[in-house]
């Protein structure tokens, strides 16, 4: 039996402002990651490959802030972040402030698998994925320009934006929509009862270059243990980092005897919110259970199951059961 859960960012999204065809698009962006991780799962493969191939479909795909459809710095520069873990030995491999690689996180895979690193970054990440072999991209591949006009409208008032996502709309200011968080991620367990983790992103609108979020931290943004869970979390990366929230929802599993979703639950709309942080996570245990809470009023997400179940949604979770399956 296997279950793959993805997220494709979380954030102030506004029901009166989705329309059908923006909702349309965002799932099956949503339904092709899920293909993509399926197909792997469906023929006996690991659920570390699953991962890597679902955010790669979200990386290729510009609707989403990840590899091709990354935000820009404050100086008109793609920094991608990505992570990726694996839950039976707890090996890790991370990215961050990386330009011109085309998909982060299979840098991050070749990471985990060299093993001498966890974490590399900038000029250095990018030359280790030239050594490996893995496919650059031009400046012109990770234009967008909804994201370029968002860049400028945050540099021209001189304020760091918190909006990790816009849409490919001339949408005013004030729309809800152009405030909210994106990144992609997905956990994911095999028929061989692995776990594991993966999360990236182009950061923040108009974030001061060098900036690293929660989607390049082991703990924060992404954690796998067989023992527990995998987790990939979204939302607003410095009070994900602070708070150590992936990590967190495992070690409430471990050392509390929570449940999955009431340790999800606790973190993101206890622990999180308390502080004033928004956004989400998805999360699988050794089980199969599933969680998606978040605190904001939406988060793209979806799910898969070896038992036929599969659903995406956007403002309610795509699941109620603990048990999909």
């Amino acid at each position: 039996m296997y279950t793959l859960v993805i997220h494709g960012g979380a954030g102030a999204l506004s029901r009166e402002a989705m329309t059908e065809a923006i909702e349309g698009s965002f799932r099956n962006g949503l339904e092709e990651a899920l293909e993509a991780g399926r197909d792997i799962l469906g023929s006996g493969g690991t659920s570390l490959d699953a991962v890597e191939a679902a955010l790669r479909a979200m990386e290729d795909n510009p609707l989403f802030n990840a590899g091709r459809g990354s935000n820009f710095t404050r100086e008109g520069r793609i920094e991608m972040d990505a992570s990726i873990m694996e839950g039976a030995g707890l090996r890790a491999g991370a990215v961050a402030t990386v330009s011109g690689v085309k998909n982060p996180i299979s840098l991050a895979r070749r990471i985990l698998e060299q093993g001498d690193h966890v974490l590399l970054s900038g000029d250095g990440a990018r030359c280790f994925a030239r050594e490996c072999g893995l496919p650059e991209a031009g400046e012109t591949y990770f234009h967008t320009d909804f994201r370029w006009e968002a860049m400028l409208r945050e540099r021209e008032r001189s304020e760091g934006s918190l909006s990790e996502d816009v849409l490919p709309e001339n949408n005013p200011d004030d729309n809800p929509l152009t405030k909210r968080f994106g990144t992609v991620g997905a956990v994911a367990l095999d028929e061989a009862g692995n776990l594991a983790a993966a999360t990236s992103t182009g950061g923040t609108t108009a974030k001061s270059p060098g900036r690293v979020g929660d989607s390049a931290l082991i703990g924060s943004g992404t954690y796998a243990n067989n023992a527990t869970c995998a987790v990939s979390a979204t939302g607003h990366g410095e009070y994900f980092i602070r708070n150590v929230t992936a990590h967190e929802v495992s070690a409430l599993m471990a050392h509390a005897g929570l449940s999955l979703r009431e340790a999800a639950d606790r973190v993101v709309n206890g622990q999180l919110a308390a502080f004033g942080g928004r956004g989400g996570v998805v999360a699988v245990d050794a089980r199969g259970a599933i969680a998606m809470p978040f605190n904001t009023p939406g988060m793209y997400h979806g799910y898969v199951t070896s038992q036929g179940k599969r659903g995406t949604g956007i403002f309610e979770e795509a699941v109620t059961g603990d048990t999909p399956r």
